[in-house]
């Protein structure tokens, strides 16, 4: 396999009982497998990601004194502007090649939360900037709680078990600027390999390539989805709350060749995060004697606490 899997979410979507269990057993095979989908008839058209792309690439053209207005000390990174080089992947001491915005929920009026989300930063200099996030964030959200669906399926629980836990959750799209790269990196790349920390995360299809995804027999391989499709991986507390079965796979995004050191890149990932007081514990479902429980009880909230000191954004 040198390329990830695709599905077809109009398959899940249909009246047709085979073609709907078609759905699960690909995707559910595939994260087994790999970890990683790349899948079509999402609910993000084309003219919405035009219009986010274009919102974006805007907004990383603002001067850097205009930018760094919207780095709102406290917040952890949780909204707004995080500046270049802040994060790094765990383990590691080089601050990734990047800069990024995060927009995060804006929960329904009878949500009942257990945690107050921040507010959503809004740029004043572009108007469309905001609603134009929601409404992709919107999409996105959408999208995943149908995926997470045909998991639910394939895992054997019921098939809206996700639902109210991701309706409302702790999500985060992140718009990413890569800058033209200007000088030896000296050990540092793009993104460096790391697995995700939520359920899933859902990509929206990269202005350049460099994403690369770790096989299980230790090649990487880059994940080079169609136009119109969405890059799908489960994060690492899909991973624990299934005991193993569904595998958060190890990606980075590598440095291109040198030639195109001045090409930037732009990325929109979606991190599908369920609301902070769900238990990750193993499900029962996934739990036998051949595979005892990996893991220990922990809330989806602890979990990220845990996982944000490690990559920089929470200091300690």
């Amino acid at each position: 396999m040198n390329n990830i899997p695709s599905v077809d979410l109009a398959d899940f979507l249909s009246d047709d009982p085979n073609r709907k269990q078609k759905f699960v057993q690909e995707i559910g095979t595939a994260y087994e497998e790999i970890g990683f989908v790349s899948l079509k008839n999402h609910f993000l058209d084309d003219a919405l990601v035009d219009s986010l792309y274009t919102e974006v690439k805007n907004f990383f053209a603002l001067p850097v004194e205009e930018k760094l207005k919207y780095e709102i000390e406290g917040l952890a990174g949780q909204r707004g502007y995080i500046s270049f080089g802040k994060e790094h992947a765990k383990g590691k001491k080089e601050g990734d090649l990047k800069e990024f915005w995060h927009f995060g929920q804006e929960p329904s009026a009878d949500a009942n939360l257990a945690e107050e989300y921040p507010d959503n930063v809004l740029v004043n200099e572009l108007p469309n900037f905001n609603p134009t996030g929601m409404e992709a964030y919107r999409m996105l959200e959408k999208t995943g709680i149908y995926v997470l669906r045909a998991l639910a399926i394939y895992i054997g629980i019921d098939e809206h078990y996700f639902d109210h836990w991701a309706s409302n959750g702790n999500s985060i799209l992140r718009p990413i600027h890569y800058p033209p790269i200007t000088e030896e990196p000296k050990g540092a790349v793009r993104a460096g390999a790391h697995g995700d920390i939520n359920l899933i995360t859902l990509l929206m299809g990269a202005s350049a390539g460099g994403l690369q995804v770790l096989r299980k027999d230790g090649e990487w391989i880059d994940a080079i989805p169609n136009e119109d499709e969405l890059v799908i991986n489960v994060g690492d507390m899909l991973e624990r709350h299934t005991n193993n079965k569904l595998r958060s796979t190890i990606h980075r995004v590598v440095n291109p060749p040198k030639e195109q050191w001045d090409t930037p890149r732009y990325s929109i990932p979606f991190f599908m995060h369920p609301r902070s007081d769900m238990k990750l514990n193993c499900l029962d479902a996934c739990v036998s004697e051949e595979h005892p429980k990996a893991f220990d009880d922990i809330t989806a909230g602890e979990f990220l606490h845990q996982r944000l000191v490690e990559i920089g954004l929470i200091k300690e």
